[in-house]
């Protein structure tokens, strides 16, 4: 079966330095970081103390009250990033047939502030006391069962969760549903909120996140001096769309969806394979299948994390995919400027690259001065990159030995 081509649409955030996807961008340009100290809870007996919290988000300015109140952030931002695509893409579901048109959102984590809050009742008034709706609140699929019936989309709805690629494994799933004709409209990305004591904590004692204060040297992908991630929050949604479908309904088109590649590392429960193979292959398989050689790809938004063993492990892969073409590529992270939104990372990168691709615009790694020694690419690092891009390439590394990239191409009908 030949597969079907398949078009961005729609694009949908919300983010640490912008709640809909102009003020996102506009944050992008200019280099800001929504990076601060946490506001969420007291963390007086705490050893991290930032994060890349969202700002000023009302839920009731996006959605009915009543449902904004039976959902917890991580769904109240991926239906309000879902609606933000829905409205770009210029969707009317009366001329769709709704069982066409389906969700792909991943969580990480889902909601742990919800079971950290109906725990806490438990201890203190009793199991009597629990919310009756924490569990649909609490779970992960939720941000994509919301979606779907906040906005009607009836065809094939499920959650990916592979920890901190669930966003770009969502895109790829989508991308094949549409390939092989299983819906001519997705909607997909990741949503995450887990800056609560629970997620702070848990990923101080896995020594993952930084200890720094200072919000402009926190996030700092491939640098020297980068000692752990910060924890952001925040939902991607893209709308995906089968090419004659888009042409048909005179859509805007973004950018066309050309290669997914997905690969397990079988190394560690939560570093990623010393030499990299695992993220090349990935790549790899995104190339092989849009038919491009290393050489026609010009960037690539890194997973960047800014821990040791992330940022230089994914350099090693990338030199391991690219060869001798590595040395042309730039290479950022966009976690530099709003940290790691776990699951909703690779949602929120993916329409990073379609904008750079529309504007001819690579953002710098904001914060990043002296890359380590063996971090050798083309980081971006100093001031943004305007050029025309034809390819740009997105990927993801998840706890687990999850690996997906995504490769976006400029449209050209």
């Amino acid at each position: 079966m030949s597969k079907r081509r398949v078009v961005v649409t729609g694009l949908g955030a919300v983010t640490p330095i912008g709640n809909n996807v102009e003020d996102f961008w506009a944050g992008i340009r200019e280099g800001k970081v929504g990076i601060g100290p946490i506001t969420k809870f007291d963390t007086t007996d705490y050893k991290v103390k930032i994060a890349a919290e969202v700002k000023d988000f009302n839920a009731k300015d996006h959605m009915d009250p009543r449902a904004a109140r039976r959902m917890d952030p991580f769904c109240q931002y991926a239906v309000t990033a879902a609606k933000e695509a829905f409205e770009d893409a210029g969707l009317d579901m009366e001329k769709e047939d709704s069982f066409r048109v389906g969700v792909i959102v991943g969580s990480g984590i889902g909601s742990l502030p919800q079971v950290e809050n109906n725990y806490e009742k438990i201890l203190t008034k009793g199991p009597g006391k629990v919310n009756p709706l924490m569990v649909p609140m609490m779970i992960s699929n939720m941000a994509a069962g919301n979606i779907s019936i906040q906005l009607g989309l009836r065809g094939k709805c499920t959650d990916v969760v592979t920890a901190c690629a669930s966003g770009t494994h969502s895109i790829g799933d989508a991308f094949r549903a549409i390939q092989y004709g299983d819906a001519e409209v997705m909607f997909a990305g990741g949503t995450e909120s887990c800056i609560c004591p629970t997620g702070v904590a848990g990923f101080t004692a896995l020594t993952a996140l930084t200890k720094t204060e200072d919000a402009a040297r926190a996030s700092i992908p491939f640098d020297k001096e980068r000692s752990g991630f910060v924890l952001g929050e925040g939902a991607g949604i893209v709308v995906l769309e089968e090419l004659e479908h888009a042409k048909a309904r005179g859509a805007r088109i973004y950018a066309e969806l050309v290669g997914y590649g997905a690969t397990a590392d079988a190394f560690h429960i939560t570093s990623p394979a010393e030499d990299g193979a695992g993220a090349a292959r990935a790549m790899e398989l995104a190339m092989e299948e849009a038919g491009v050689q290393p050489s026609e790809v010009e960037y690539i938004n890194a997973h960047g994390t800014s821990t040791h063993h992330n940022d230089l492990f994914e350099t090693r892969a990338i030199h391991k995919a690219f060869g001798d073409a590595a040395k042309n590529l730039v290479v950022n992270s966009t976690k530099s400027m709003i940290g790691h939104l776990l699951g909703a990372a690779g949602g929120v990168e993916f329409v990073t690259c379609v904008k750079s691709l529309e504007e001819g615009f690579i953002h710098q790694t904001v914060g990043t001065t002296d890359p380590d020694e063996e971090c050798d690419l083309n980081y971006a690092i100093g001031a943004p990159v305007e050029k025309e891009i034809h390819y740009a390439m997105s990927n993801s590394l998840g706890f687990g030995g999850h690996n997906a990239t995504l490769l976006v191409k400029k449209y050209e009908g």
